[in-house]
């Protein structure tokens, strides 16, 4: 969760606690730049780190927020069950407070899709949307739910094991981004593994992962894009091993109004902007441009 320099630690509260962001130093208090707004996604160990490589690169051109959602990084970790409306309500409130105007978010995999959601109840919030891998993991009548995993970590004692032995250490870590998140696992450097492993044990920190893993923060996407009206891009990995480019393809389908762009990438997985941040910069700027 390391700080990229020239950046500092802002936060506003909730009503589930404190949400901690990343802003550049030079802009605060600037209304006069654009504001950007980077949001991670969900899985062990996830914070802001995820867009640290990426969102330094616009810090110059806008006022650059990247939030540590609540349950994950260095945010307010409440011991409860997340629900999809912990987060529809927390990143509602927290772009009511911070933004004074419509705005572009930056989005990725579950996250992204929620804040479709999100843009369906607010859309008066959003300029545009840059997603990459937006899936709700229940999309077209798949039930995530059902799955081996989600099942086993729905036994009480088990979950909270599988989670400290499995999930919040550096092997775990490591082995996960290696083998499911990344498509080349000499991408995966020191510090990546690092800045995850300390999100990860984090106090508390399991409540938000578990509620990921178990399936109570899925749904099924495909019922929501074709209301979307807030103009978007996206993009998707072409190795993502949790969902592939042909569900990013249905789901730009049914909303070709909108969804202006969708670009899959080669030779990259679930976080494109992790394993190639300077492609993800590229695009970012070229959707900012076309989009707006």
């Amino acid at each position: 969760m390391m700080i990229p320099p020239g950046f500092c630690q802002q936060s506003v509260f909730t009503t589930l606690g404190r949400m901690v962001y990343y802003t550049p130093e030079a802009t605060l208090g600037t209304t006069e730049l654009p504001t950007l707004v980077f949001l991670h996604g969900f899985g062990g160990g996830s914070s802001a780190y995820e867009w640290s490589q990426v969102y330094p690169a616009f810090a110059f051109s806008h006022r650059v927020l990247a939030p540590d959602l609540i349950g994950w990084g260095r945010s307010e970790h409440p011991a409860r069950n997340y629900q999809i409306s912990d987060y529809t309500t927390t990143i509602t409130q927290f772009l009511e407070q911070t933004c004074q105007e419509p705005v572009t978010v930056v989005a990725s995999s579950l996250t992204a899709a929620i804040t479709i959601r999100v843009a369906l109840a607010r859309p008066e919030l959003f300029k545009s949307l840059i997603l990459v891998t937006p899936a709700g993991l229940s999309d077209f009548g798949e039930d995530y739910t059902r799955s081996f995993f989600a099942n086993l970590v729905k036994t009480p004692l088990l979950d909270r094991l599988i989670y400290s032995v499995g999930i919040a250490t550096r092997d775990g870590i490591r082995a996960f981004l290696t083998q499911r998140q990344f498509a080349r696992p000499e991408r995966v450097f020191p510090e990546l593994v690092e800045a995850y492993l300390e999100s990860a044990q984090q106090p508390n920190a399991e409540y938000a992962a578990l509620s990921f893993v178990r399936g109570d923060l899925c749904f099924d996407l495909s019922l929501d894009m074709p209301q979307l009206k807030v103009p978007t891009a996206i993009v998707w990995g072409q190795k993502s091993q949790f969902t592939g480019p042909e569900i990013g393809q249905r789901l730009a389908r049914l909303n070709p109004q909108f969804v202006r762009v969708f670009q899959v990438l080669d030779d990259v997985g679930l976080t494109p902007h992790l394993e190639q941040p300077a492609v993800a910069i590229g695009l970012i700027q070229r959707y900012l441009h076309d989009l707006n």
